[in-house]
């Protein structure tokens, strides 16, 4: 199977979570191409399946992984899986009141869901699982399990499309 992963990224943290979707993805012996959505291609993606990921900002995911999307061709893309996958630091602390913890499912939890849902409504066929990988500050890095739930979200999606 071919797999491509698009992602934005500002800090690195996205970049490296693609890196990991495409390495569990080698493992398992799958043909990867990994594309930054800033950088120009020579030819247009094409794929079996397409992870897209970007970091949250503002409560969204970045105008270049929108535009990405939107670029897509339909008549490649429309019946094969997308899968989401984003980057925040926005998990509210143990010790959060309740308005701070239904701040942060806004700000930071409901992102990937709702690109998911957009892309729905752009006549492309996201999965219904989101990937959703902390940062520990706004810049980074990574939570200490990032790069594990990755490789096992990855994992698990790769071992539904193919059965």
């Amino acid at each position: 199977m071919k797999i491509v992963v698009a992602y934005d990224t500002y800090y690195g943290n996205t970049a490296l979570v693609a890196e990991a979707i495409a390495e569990q993805a080698k493992t398992e012996g799958d043909e990867v191409d990994v594309r930054n959505v800033r950088e120009s291609h020579p030819a247009p993606p094409q794929g079996d399946v397409m992870f897209v990921g970007s970091p949250v900002r503002v409560a969204r995911v970045t105008r270049a992984t929108r535009r990405f999307v939107k670029r897509l061709d339909r008549g490649v893309w429309a019946g094969k899986p997308l899968v989401v996958f984003t980057t925040t630091a926005m998990a509210p602390k143990p010790e959060a009141t309740e308005k701070q913890k239904q701040s942060a499912q806004k700000w930071a939890f409901d992102v990937g869901p709702g690109f998911r849902d957009w892309i729905r409504a752009k006549g492309l066929n996201a999965l219904d699982s989101v990937l959703f990988v902390e940062v520990k500050d706004v810049k980074g890095p990574l939570v200490d399990t990032g790069i594990e739930k990755t490789k096992q979200f990855t994992h698990e999606i790769l071992q539904s499309i193919k059965k």
